[in-house]
């Protein structure tokens, strides 16, 4: 029986894993020590509790778990990571070099440190999403100290070749930086093989709890060391002060291991139905599929709906059906995605775009249920948009001729 609304919007954010909430349970009450306590049995438990999903977590992306820092979630591993470095690094040099299409919390951050004097170069992509290697190679400058490329984007779900940029860095001798929010638990990731130097994640994007999240920062081969921007208690080695959530840690942990355990078998079953609601939306007349077909996600589609007015579109449907039009971060803006404008789209291409993110529990009813209501109302849109019955006729003059 299908139940509405349905939630097609899973690279905003995921449902809590039954699972994961019950590994999480004990830990708000019978096990609620301190884990910085290690003089008794309370703070023993939660300590305990932290290493073991310190494991889980360094066990889902090949890290060691001394390499593992806790965090509030991913906006505050990548604000770690970029003013981490920048300060630690910057008598060796200044500048950084990302991607215009990078998540807000990277270009703002990046944005920051323009102000305290650094430099950044933000690197353009193609029409599909992707960087040219040979703009990367062409920006690395003597004083360049981080390279920072999302491994997969938000509104798109493109896959950067983190494994040759990783190359490339590493020759220079330039660390990487790669947001891992959208990536981490969805698709394979190793951070030894593709060369990641640091990597964000999220717990609610895989399955786990709000509010939780972790930098990886590799400790040798090279060891990036990082300037700390919470001061008070030295937890977390010192690079992250601040008494830890252990229900959400543990939480985080029983999520990635899940993620680990499942990963193929959710990349099979979200291919398919994203191939199933393709199939069925890619039949409306112009439909545009925004970003490679090959290098992306298993889970997302984004699909441009031209001559339909995305406010109209998105309160036509957003009653029954759960997707954005962007990224949860800035869809509640006016302007169009700067990812998609970034891509070369147009600003009413833009506006008229739905993100889908498929999920560990999206199901083939709800899929087709999406496709038809999405259909029925680009249709009627369009039925009442003048400008669309000007290209119609415009279409039929030039076939009669």
């Amino acid at each position: 029986m299908l139940e509405l609304p349905i939630y097609l919007d899973n690279n905003a954010t995921t449902a809590c894993d039954p699972r994961v909430l019950d590994a999480m349970i004990p830990y708000f009450s019978k096990r609620f020590g301190n884990a910085a306590s290690r003089v008794h049995p309370f703070g023993w438990q939660a300590a305990e509790a932290v290493e073991l999903a310190r494991e889980q977590v360094a066990n889902l992306i090949g890290a060691e778990t001394k390499e593992i820092v806790f965090t509030s979630g991913a906006t505050e591993s990548d604000n770690l990571a970029l003013k981490g470095v920048f300060e630690a690094y910057q008598v060796k040099g200044k500048h950084l070099i990302t991607v215009q299409t990078e998540h807000k919390a990277v270009l703002d951050s990046c944005a920051h440190l323009e102000k305290l004097g650094g430099r950044v170069t933000y690197l353009p992509v193609d029409g599909q999403g992707l960087i040219r290697l040979e703009d990367l190679e062409a920006a690395i400058c003597p004083d360049t100290i981080l390279v920072a490329v999302m491994y997969a984007n938000n509104e798109i779900g493109v896959l950067q070749p983190i494994q040759e940029i990783g190359r490339l860095a590493k020759k220079h001798g330039i660390p990487l930086f790669s947001d891992g929010a959208q990536a981490v638990g969805k698709i394979p990731l190793n951070v030894g093989y593709d060369g990641i130097d640091l990597l964000a994640l999220s717990g609610h994007k895989l399955y786990g709890p709000k509010g939780i999240g972790a930098l990886y920062v590799r400790r040798k081969d090279p060891r990036v060391r990082l300037v700390a921007q919470m001061d008070g208690g030295g937890h977390e080695r010192g690079m992250r002060s601040g008494t830890l959530n252990v229900p959400a840690i543990v939480g985080l942990g029983k999520a990635c291991e899940l993620c680990a355990n499942e990963m193929t078998a959710f990349g099979i079953r979200t291919r398919a139905l994203r191939q199933r609601l393709e199939e069925g939306l890619l039949q409306v007349e112009g439909t545009l599929l925004n970003g490679s077909r090959e290098q992306r996600l298993p889970h997302l589609s984004n699909l441009s709906f031209p001559f339909v007015d995305g406010d109209q579109l998105m309160s036509g449907i957003n009653k029954d059906i759960a997707v954005s039009s962007g990224s949860a971060c800035t869809s509640a803006q006016v302007e169009p995605s700067y990812v998609l404008k970034a891509l070369g789209r147009s600003d009413d291409l833009a506006h008229s775009s739905l993100r889908f993110g498929l999920g560990r529990f999206t199901t083939e009813e709800e899929i087709d249920f999406a496709v038809g209501r999405v259909r029925d109302t680009v249709e009627r849109l369009r039925d009442n948009n003048p400008l669309w019955q000007q290209q119609k006729a415009a279409e039929a003059a030039g076939s009669i001729r």
